[in-house]
């Protein structure tokens, strides 16, 4: 017997993958309780609403990122590979990028068109990296520009993504990377560092 526990996750993760994939409005209660392979009987005794559903995986999202931001943290050797590994996040899901968008940007784009209550807990996503990234750049000696910095570097990872999906082109990501990482460079340089 499955715990309730872990139904409940297994829930929020299949509608997490679903909203990203289909979007959250195109995802229905039947879809994610048949990706689930549960009644909807078993699936509202989790979840009473959709919402319920969103804030969960937005949570659930939040969690994920604040581990991944702590794991660069702890296994870069400065501030710079700290935001390489920033940068190096389109390369690694960029068959997902190009399919899909970014998991964050597109949720925040769909949740915004339609003045959804949720849209300030998904945008602390992007707070979350821009905070990160804010820090990054003050620990490289960019005090005083370390937040234009932040959202310069969010905005083009954000507009790789949206046009890598676009177009479906990888090779566009690969090339977009590879600028962001001379950027980076030229920036660290002028600060020298």
């Amino acid at each position: 017997m499955v715990s309730d526990n872990n139904t409940r996750e297994r829930i929020v993760e299949a509608a997490d993958k679903l909203f990203y994939e289909q979007g959250f409005e195109y995802t229905s209660f039947a879809h994610i309780a048949e990706a689930v392979e549960i009644s909807r009987g078993n699936f509202y005794y989790h979840f009473k609403t959709k919402d319920d559903i969103l804030s969960a995986v937005i949570e659930r999202r939040l969690s994920r990122t604040k581990v991944l931001l702590e794991r660069w943290e702890r296994e870069g050797a400065n501030p710079q590979d700290r935001i390489q590994s920033f940068i190096n996040i389109l390369i690694m899901n960029s068959a997902k990028i190009k399919t899909f968008g970014c998991p964050v940007g597109t949720l925040c784009s769909e949740l915004a068109k339609v003045d959804h209550p949720a849209q300030p807990e998904a945008n602390a996503l992007f707070t979350l990296f821009r905070k990160w990234l804010r820090r990054q750049f003050a620990n490289l000696g960019l005090q005083r520009d370390a937040d234009a910095l932040a959202m310069h570097l969010l905005v083009q990872s954000q507009g790789v993504a949206t046009l890598a999906s676009a177009f479906h082109d990888e090779k566009f990501i690969k090339r977009e990377v590879k600028r962001m990482r001379d950027w980076l460079t030229e920036t660290t340089q002028k600060a020298g560092t």
